[in-house]
């Protein structure tokens, strides 16, 4: 009884002993835990975690009893397994670097992409986008369409067929049309152009995704975890129109819906476009003054 009061007692003198810094790299790292165990759990990482943990788990026994065989070995194989876990784990620790360096200040630092960089998506390439979205429900032909927003999709466009031509419904339609050479595989478009089709796109490892759902969907679920791109998706058995964003996936939209989520690219167009011109008057005021 009398340890239990000591070790209750060592925690008080603990936390009354902490400094702000103290406090600061605690929730830190409750943060840094919470977010990998909820990315953990949304893949088939979570799988093998919950096995680990199982084999811990059968190791602290092994301690406890004193099986001193099992924990020789143990100690032994210890090497071994930390390189395993990093061959496991290749696909999720790249996929996580990945998002990591694809946040917008590490892509300016080190690809020098600016934020002009595909800024003409309009009001009428939204509604060239929508019109051929409706027509491929209409005739239940598979689609997927991929919109670049501030990460690059270098990427994926490389697995594709480049095309580099202005946005029309008749030209999307044309491409998703059945037995047609660019018909398989995923459009990626760029502000107003499409810029290449029939590229692959990485598939999602999402435990959470419906099995109704088919390699399409996955595919574009896939590309917008990795990504922050938008996805839009025709459902070749249904006709549904689904987009797929930040690694969720929204089914059978509305043409409202559709565009209410396109109107998000157009509107930071127009607030790109404004910076552009604000700052282009200010340079060009700063130029005469020096003058």
């Amino acid at each position: 009884m009398s340890e239990v009061i000591q070790f209750f007692k060592s925690i008080k003198d603990t936390a009354f002993s902490m400094g702000v810094n103290d406090i600061i790299e605690i929730v830190i790292m409750a943060f840094v835990i919470y977010k990998l165990l909820e990315w953990m759990k949304n893949t088939r990482t979570w799988f093998i975690f919950r096995g680990l943990v199982a084999i811990l788990l059968f190791f602290a026994l092994a301690e406890l009893l004193r099986l001193d065989t099992i924990l020789y070995l143990a100690r032994s194989a210890l090497s071994i397994v930390a390189l395993a876990l990093i061959v496991i784990f290749q696909p999720e620790l790249r996929g996580g670097i990945e998002r990591l360096g694809k946040r917008n200040f590490l892509m300016n630092l080190f690809t020098g992409r600016s934020a002009d960089s595909g800024d003409s998506f309009t009001e009428k390439v939204k509604e060239e986008i929508i019109l051929a979205c409706l027509e491929l429900s209409r005739t239940r032909t598979g689609a997927l369409i991929v919109i670049e927003k501030e990460d690059p999709l270098g990427d994926y466009i490389k697995t594709g067929i480049r095309v580099d031509a202005a946005i029309s419904n008749q030209l999307l339609i044309n491409i998703f049309e059945h037995n047609t050479p660019l018909h398989d595989g995923a459009v990626v478009v760029e502000g107003g152009r499409i810029i290449a089709a029939t590229c692959y796109l990485p598939l999602s490892h999402s435990t959470e995704i419906s099995k109704a759902f088919g390699t399409r969907h996955r595919a574009a679920i896939g590309v917008s975890e990795a990504t922050d791109c938008v996805t839009i998706v025709v459902s070749e058995e249904t006709g549904h129109i689904s987009v797929a964003r930040d690694g969720k996936l929204t089914e059978n939209l509305s043409q409202q819906k559709l565009g209410t989520i396109l109107d998000e690219l157009v509107e930071k167009n127009e607030e790109r476009r404004r910076v552009r011109l604000f700052t282009g008057k200010r340079r060009r005021k700063d130029e005469k003054s020096n003058s």
